[in-house]
């Protein structure tokens, strides 16, 4: 596979009649970006990464459905020039108006692929990859996944699983993976929520006789970290999540993990987790009637001002402006992947997730004139 870093200046390729020239244009979220990878990856064809940096106006002109680069930071973006693609993998309101300006470019030839939740029309785009959360109606040029889509290989956790393995021997088995997310959307994970996590992870773990090896993530807010790290009582290996840490145990934690409890916060934590075919437990954030789950239990729930708006919107704005990650929970219990944490349910070992197979088809029979 070769990938072409556009930052530079880079002589133009000409592209065969087998091979496409497509070019990525990375996210500017780093969900968003791990999946447009993912993707481009798997397609198994050469591909140039656009790294584009956006002023402040972008979202603006996103807004009015332009056709344009007139969002972009030039000095700091990659050049887009001819040759132009016949491909565009994308997500993103701010690189809609540029993928849409590409495509006008090339007179119309270059094929339009969006990751998610697109903001124009849906005609106007090729292919939309997305998810349940979003709630997109079902159209040809629409393909409904279970999950999200990930870089995660069996390579990389093996590796990972070798260096790290030796510091955990002490710990007696079954290990279980805690991944911990943070407040997102609706759902806010505070100290009660923290500490509901902390006493259900415990008696999860002293149930098995084994341990807990807990990772946190850029989310999580210093309180509930804090909260969690205090109240566990279990034995525990605790890694505290920090930026571009080469000591990062995640990848490690995934392929030595027999059971995994996730906060359902994350639909790209989730994915994750599903991909090892191990036991998944979600974790609820909620309490009540702000429970993510169907079946409640009592307690008392974090409070936070950005969440209520949230349920506001949910419930009174536009299905466009907001997301239901309780649909992605309803399709996971459904097929089998996952439960939730203190609930009775089957996280056994599901069918291999074939989202990633299925885009890879899609967006080929699209490039083939059969999409």
């Amino acid at each position: 596979m070769t990938v072409t870093v556009d930052s530079l200046e880079t002589p133009p390729q000409a592209a065969s009649a087998s091979v496409p020239r497509v070019w990525v244009l990375t996210g500017y979220r780093a969900g968003e970006r791990v999946q447009i990878l993912a993707l481009a990856e798997a397609l198994g064809w050469p591909f140039d990464l656009k790294d584009v940096d956006y002023r402040p106006v972008a979202s603006t002109l996103s807004l009015f459905r332009l056709r344009t680069r007139q969002g972009i930071h030039r000095p700091g973006s990659a050049r887009l020039k001819p040759p132009w693609p016949d491909l565009v993998i994308s997500a993103g309101m701010r690189n809609e108006p540029v993928c849409r300006w590409i495509r006008e470019q090339s007179g119309g030839r270059t094929h339009l692929v969006h990751i998610g939740r697109p903001w124009v029309p849906l005609e106007e785009l090729d292919l939309v990859i997305t998810t349940p959360q979003y709630r997109l109606p079902d159209r040809p040029n629409v393909l409904q996944n279970s999950l999200t889509m990930h870089g995660v290989t069996m390579d990389r956790l093996q590796a990972e699983a070798a260096r790290w393995a030796p510091r955990f021997q002490h710990l007696p088995r079954p290990w279980i993976i805690v991944i911990v997310g943070g407040s997102s959307g609706p759902y806010t994970f505070g100290r009660k929520a923290a500490r509901r996590l902390a006493a259900q992870a415990t008696e999860f773990a002293e149930a098995r006789g084994g341990s807990l090896l807990v990772t946190t993530s850029a989310r999580t807010a210093p309180a509930a970290l804090q909260e969690l790290s205090r109240r566990i009582e279990a034995p525990v290996w605790f890694y505290h999540w920090q930026q571009d840490d080469l000591n990062n145990p995640y990848y490690a934690y995934l392929d030595l993990a027999d059971e995994l409890i996730v906060t359902a916060d994350s639909i790209s934590m989730l994915s994750e987790a599903c991909a090892t075919r191990k036991p998944v437990h979600m974790f609820d954030l909620g309490t009540g009637r702000h429970a993510m789950s169907r079946v409640t239990a009592s307690g008392a729930n974090d409070v936070r001002l950005a969440a209520w708006l949230y349920r506001g919107l949910m419930r009174w704005g536009p299905l466009r402006l907001s997301r239901d990650i309780t649909l992605v929970h309803d399709q996971l219990i459904r097929e089998g992947r996952a439960d939730w944490l203190g609930q009775s349910g089957s996280a056994g070992a599901p069918l291999p997730l074939q989202d990633i197979d299925r885009a890879v088809a899609r967006v080929r029979a699209l490039l083939a004139g059969a999409g």
